[in-house]
This record gives structure tokens, sequence and C-alpha cells, in this order.
């Protein structure tokens, strides 16, 4: 790879990286203005994007999308289901399946605090022809793809300490 190409692929992923910081700290904002604790508010809007889509999120499948145990995911679902943030049913024919859903003001509180960005990110993707916003999903895929595999494999384990340095004061 030339260095030419090398150095876009960097700006690239200094980009991904910039907007990556900015979505975490978005979310920190959207979480404190809420009222709560940061991985809360993350499931909270993982299941309400999830539902938006037509595809309403399992307990299980929220742990993997927030990274709690199975147990602490419990947990952080009583205290959500309290406060009236979200509603567990059982609406599929095997009863036994549980479906998230959010309360009926966290759309609205979503929409409140989110709106006048996706008014902003509409504007700034508005002057960019439909096929290029077809190949940066293709692009975004594969980089979550590549980004999933890796996550897939063995952790490679503990970092080994460096070795103690020598004192060299006589």
């Amino acid at each position: 790879m030339g260095d030419e190409v090398a150095a876009r692929h960097e700006h690239v992923m200094e980009g991904l990286r910039t907007y990556g910081g900015h979505y975490a700290e978005l979310s920190r904002r959207f979480a404190a203005w809420l009222g709560l604790h940061s991985t809360d508010a993350a499931a909270v809007l993982e299941i309400a994007a999830a539902e938006e889509r037509g595809t309403p999120l399992s307990p299980a499948r929220l742990s993997e999308r927030v990274s709690l145990s199975t147990g602490a995911t419990t947990a952080l679902l009583n205290r959500l289901e309290a406060a009236g943030h979200i509603t567990r049913t059982r609406e599929h024919t095997d009863r036994r399946i549980v479906t998230l859903h959010s309360g009926p003001h966290i759309q609205q509180r979503a929409d409140e605090f989110f709106g006048p960005l996706a008014h902003r990110l509409d504007a700034a993707m508005s002057p960019y022809p439909p096929q290029l916003l077809e190949q940066f999903v293709r692009f975004i895929a594969d980089l979550n793809a590549a980004m999933d595999t890796h996550l897939t494999e063995p952790d490679p384990g503990t970092p080994r300490a460096p070795a103690p340095r020598e004192d060299r004061r006589p």
C-alpha cells in the first residue's frame, strides 16, 4: 500500500474515531439530561432504536448490545421498568420470549434531545448523491464486519508488564 493510500486510510480512521468520541459524549449528555446512568441510557437508546427498526430486542440481545452479564442486565431492566422507561412483554407465540419496548415518553424525550442533531446531520448529508451515500453505507458495513470479526476472536490475554528499569543512579 502506497504512502498516499495509507495516509487516506488514516484520515478516514481518524474521522471515524472523532465521530465515535462525539457519539460517546452525546450519549453521556443524553444520560445526564434524563438523569440516568450512562449504561441505563445506552440501554434505553438500544431498545428504542431496535423498536424503530421493527425488531424489538430480547433481554439476551440487549445484554450483548450493552456488554453486560445477564444478571446485570436483569437489574438494569428492573430499574428501567420501575422508572417507567421500558416495558417487558410476552407477545411471541412462545410465551417464554420476552420483548423489550421503550416507555411512552422515551421516544418523545429522545426526539426532543436528538431532533436538532438529526436535522443537522440530514443537512450535512443532503449535498451527497444517493449513490455515494449507498457506497458509504456499504463501506461502514464492511468496517463493522471487520470489527465484529476481530471482536469474536479469542482475547490475546493480559498484556505483559514492562520489564523493570534499572536504577541508574550511582
